[in-house]
C-alpha cells in the first residue's frame, strides 16, 4: 500500500491499482520460459513484445496482443534463424578477365 500527504495532514492511505495483472503475470512467465528472449507487456498498447538475445546485425523483435500468438511468432523467428544458419553458401560468380 502507498500514501499521500501534504505538509499539516494526516497521511492518508492510497489503494494501489496493479494494471493488467494477468497480462504482465503472463509476459513475466513467457520471459521466464524462452533463455533468449527478454519479454515485456505494453500497458499502453495492449501488446506483448519480445526482444531475441542473439547477435545479428540488427535487434530482432516481435510482437502480438496475446501471449500465445507471442510464443508463436517467437518460434517463427528461431526457425528463420536456423534456416539462415545452416543454409549452405551461395557459389559466388566466377570472374573472367
Amino acid at each position: 500500500m502507498t500514501g499521500r500527504h501534504r505538509d499539516g495532514q494526516p497521511y492518508a492511505p492510497v489503494y494501489r491499482r496493479v494494471w493488467d495483472g494477468p497480462a504482465r503475470a503472463e509476459a513475466e512467465r513467457i520471459d521466464e520460459a524462452w533463455a533468449d528472449w527478454t519479454v515485456l507487456y505494453s500497458l499502453g498498447r495492449r501488446s506483448f513484445y519480445a526482444v531475441a538475445a542473439w547477435d545479428g546485425p540488427r535487434p530482432v523483435i516481435v510482437e502480438d496482443p496475446t501471449g500465445d500468438g507471442l510464443e508463436e511468432r517467437m518460434r517463427e523467428a528461431e526457425m528463420i534463424r536456423a534456416t539462415r544458419l545452416t543454409a549452405p553458401a551461395s557459389a559466388s560468380p566466377v570472374r573472367r578477365d
